[in-house]
């Protein structure tokens, strides 16, 4: 999966920042450092599906971002982001 850019309502942003007290170039982060990444269920837009991304921001936070994928734009939209939990740090690390 190929993401040439990198969207965020503002709305979502600042929920990131509010609730997760993550900012959204961590999350933008993650996406760019080779994340691992696995769908999670369709969209309601055919071919939009909503994805996970696990990694880490460049500073070393373990973060879970979750986003939509428009293949024809190459294109993630952050819907999502906060600290991996204990169990996907785990399952991350041992692959």
């Amino acid at each position: 999966m190929e993401i040439a850019y990198i969207t965020c309502p503002e709305a979502i942003e600042e929920k990131l920042e509010r609730k997760h007290n993550l900012r959204l170039r961590e999350a933008r982060q993650v996406l760019l450092n080779e994340p691992r990444i696995r769908f999670v269920e369709r969209g309601h837009v055919e071919g939009e599906n909503l994805y996970a991304a696990l990694g880490q921001s460049y500073g070393g936070r373990y973060i879970i971002v979750f986003f939509i994928y428009k293949p024809n734009e190459q294109s993630a939209m952050i819907i999502s982001a906060r600290d991996m939990s204990r169990k996907e740090r785990k399952s991350y690390e041992k692959k």
